[in-house]
């Protein structure tokens, strides 16, 4: 009996060892986006560079942080919008008003989700 026991433990070992950890993984929401110039989210303005950005939340509204070197810049209320098509590659669409450019939108490489912002709902952290 203890020599069959020890044959299912191996068997089951040996499953476990073929499952892909990735399985298990919940999907981070995060991602690294280029800004090219100074924009607005909110009070705040971000100037060009890479910003780790971070959103949380259930159901339409997510919020949203931009970091750089693990420091919150700014926060900001969004909605993930799931759009017809896949984006070819990351982009942050702007919009201009007057001499200032507030962010509207990122969309994400690869993938049909893109983060909205409305420009009344942005705050500052």
């Amino acid at each position: 009996m203890s020599l069959r026991c020890s044959k299912y433990m191996v068997i089951l070992a040996a499953l476990v060892v073929m499952v892909p950890l990735s399985a298990f993984a919940r999907p981070k929401n995060e991602r690294k986006v280029t800004i090219t110039d100074t924009v607005q989210v909110g009070t705040t303005q971000l100037k060009a560079g890479i910003y780790k950005v971070e959103w949380s939340g259930t159901g339409p509204q997510l919020n949203v942080s931009f970091l750089k070197n693990n420091k919150t810049i700014a926060t900001a209320q969004g909605k993930m919008l799931e759009k017809n098509e896949k984006a070819t590659r990351d982009t942050v669409v702007l919009k201009t008003m007057g001499n200032t450019k507030r962010l509207e939108e990122i969309d994400f490489g690869g993938r049909k989700n893109a983060l909205v912002f409305s420009s009344d709902q942005t705050a500052m952290k």
